[in-house]
């Protein structure tokens, strides 16, 4: 049985398609047709040949040719010198130009600008031009250049506007798998830093029991065992990008303290709430809880400035819970807060990197992060 859409879902595929470049391929076509319309009584009387509706229907079949604009601009193009050769409208051409300079450039918009001129010319010095549109050659390069020139220079200022747009969004994009990658290389000295430890007691706790089963049959087992912790914790060096000389670990939980504090400093008070039990997390776990908090109190302060802030930590079954939650401001912080927009990639980038997600946006008045990961706790 057919299944036809639900309304929201019939409304999200309109909302989309009406900012989509084919809707407004669309809207184009119609405009122009919209102009050219108000001459279908005009175009009936100079031409016998065409009555009010074959006229409507010749103007239409040539305005729908703009849905081609971005692909196929030259089609549009001359299809307007058709239009003007035929009829001697002049609407069309303006489009057609305007589309050149915005999808091709300057080249193709100055190409197509002289091919427009030198076309005009041609018809009218051949009988049968309008005297509307220019009896003498002053009056007619008076009506036609500026007409070609300047639906082109707005379609080239409307390119050059389009190349700065798209820098700008390749720009962002780099600036966010930068702010990726670093990311990366932080996560992976954490783990450096934590794990290495590790390895490193595993390393001398085996040579301990090795020395203390001296002359028993584990004690090859024990020597194994240490050989293997260390050709581990050297595999790490060599891999994990190392910490710059004198570097300190990222804190754990114990600096959520620290920055509560300067958050209300800054004027953004912090109810801060932690689990007794997300206090047996491990170092990394909480590397990630203090970056991940520390971002959103720094986001709060930029774009909330002022207001409540509340941070909750706790372990939901196997699961580590971080929400934090403020209220959006009412109006915008008197100035622009200054923002790179890499500090979800950032976030976002740690939590997957141990397994878990994120989520942020606004609920209910509120701009609210949450972020789910594995809390890496054995429950007896």
């Amino acid at each position: 049985m057919l299944r036809l859409p639900t309304l929201p879902a019939l409304r999200r595929c309109v909302d989309r398609w009406a900012v989509s470049p084919r809707a407004m391929d669309v809207v184009a076509a119609l405009f122009a047709f919209g102009l050219m319309v108000l001459d279908v009584p005009g175009l009936a009387r100079a031409d016998n040949s065409l009555t009010g509706v074959t006229a409507t229907l010749v103007l239409a079949t040539g305005a729908a040719t703009l849905v081609l604009r971005r692909k196929v601009p030259w089609i549009p193009f001359a299809v307007a010198l058709f239009l003007m050769g035929w009829l001697h409208e002049l609407t069309m051409i303006q489009f057609a130009l305007y589309s050149l300079g915005r999808f091709r450039g300057r080249r193709s918009a100055v190409l197509a600008t002289l091919l427009y001129i030198g076309a005009a010319y041609a018809l009218f010095s051949m009988p049968g031009w309008p005297a509307r549109h220019g009896e003498t050659l002053s009056d007619f390069l008076s009506l036609v250049v500026p007409i070609g020139v300047l639906a082109a220079g707005v379609g080239i200022a409307a390119y050059r506007q389009d190349l700065v747009l798209a820098l700008e969004v390749q720009k962002r994009a780099a600036t966010a798998r930068e702010a990726v990658q670093e990311e990366r290389i932080s996560v992976g000295r954490d783990v450096h830093d934590l794990v290495g430890r590790e390895l490193t007691m595993l390393a001398v706790r085996a040579e301990v029991l090795a020395v203390r089963a001296r002359g028993e049959a584990h004690r090859k087992d024990f020597d194994e065992l240490a050989d293997t912790a260390r050709r581990a914790h050297h595999m790490l060096n060599e891999t994990i990008v190392r910490r710059a000389d004198g570097a300190a670990a990222t804190p754990g939980l114990e600096g959520l303290a620290a920055l509560a504090e300067e958050s209300e400093r800054m004027g953004s008070p912090v109810d801060l709430t932690v689990a007794e039990e997300a206090k047996a997390l491990s170092p990394l776990r909480q590397t990630a809880v203090h970056r991940v908090v520390q971002e959103c109190l720094t986001n709060a302060a930029k774009h909330a400035p002022g207001l409540p802030v509340t941070v909750t930590i706790t372990v939901e079954g196997p699961d580590l819970l971080i929400e934090v939650r403020n209220p959006l401001a009412e109006t915008p912080p008197d100035r622009a807060p200054v923002s790179t927009g890499t500090g979800l990639f950032s976030m976002d980038e740690r939590v997957t990197s141990m397994g878990g997600t994120l989520k942020a946006g606004r609920e209910h008045g509120a701009y609210v992060v949450t972020a789910l990961l594995p809390a890496g706790l054995h429950h007896r």
